[in-house]
């Protein structure tokens, strides 16, 4: 398990020269396909050095998408909502309401070309936002996201709370990570999160933090700054 808290000067991911990163919040639910759209050309313009880099927060309506490793058989209920397949890492996950997406686009050129390292950040941002509630929570050898230890007398489990998929093209990350807040965690059984049928998911509300979705955001807004640096208020791209 990573450690809750990270000194900023020890983030290997923070850029030597001090850039700043824009934080775009969207109200409502964005479209899908139009928020791919958009992420992808950021991504573009950041790698032509056309733009600075930027973690955009959203929710998007119900529904599930296919990572490059997704397997058919893990969709259990394919007409259950809209299925989209996708280019980032993973394999199926849920998006809908109640659930904040961020897709983090950073110039991994100048934050070290690792991406495992930028991997480890985006687990420690998630962690350290969870921490804020005081969510003890974590990763775990061989699956990938963030998770907690729920148990009481003779049973015990553990539920992912948070999901990571990315994509790197030109050293320039994109896709992101989801933080269940408060989803209708029902939707989640049309599919096999992440190809993992033995754990369960959960969410601060299910876990009995009655969070709201700005103060979910300003959490995260915190812990991002110890690990990639400084913020500042952006427009969203769409």
């Amino acid at each position: 398990m990573l450690s809750h808290t990270l000194n900023p000067e020890a983030s290997p991911l923070i850029r030597s020269d001090g850039a700043v990163i824009g934080w775009a919040v969207s109200d409502g639910q964005v479209d899908y396909p139009a928020a791919v759209q958009a992420m992808e050309a950021r991504v573009a313009a950041i790698a032509a050095g056309e733009a600075g880099e930027l973690i955009w927060l959203l929710e998007h309506p119900p529904l599930y998408t296919a990572g490059v490793s997704s397997k058919d058989a893990d969709l259990l209920d394919a007409g259950r909502f809209p299925v989209h397949r996708t280019g980032r890492g993973g394999q199926f996950t849920y998006h809908g309401p109640g659930q904040r997406v961020a897709y983090v686009m950073l110039d991994l050129n100048r934050r070290g070309r690792d991406v495992r390292a930028f991997v480890r950040g985006l687990e420690q941002w998630l962690i350290g936002g969870l921490a804020v509630f005081g969510v003890e929570a974590g990763v775990r050898e061989g699956r990938v996201g963030v998770w907690v230890g729920r148990g009481g007398p003779g049973w015990s489990r553990e539920d992912k709370i948070a999901a990571i998929g990315v994509k790197v093209r030109k050293w320039v990350s994109f896709h992101g990570v989801s933080l269940n807040v408060e989803p209708d965690l029902a939707h989640f059984s049309g599919i096999v999160p992440c190809g993992i049928a033995e754990h369960g998911v959960t969410s601060l509300v299910d876990l009995g933090v009655l969070a709201t979705m700005d103060e979910a955001d300003a959490a995260l807004k915190a812990s991002a700054r110890q690990v990639f640096g400084m913020l500042v208020p952006e427009r969203p791209p769409i």
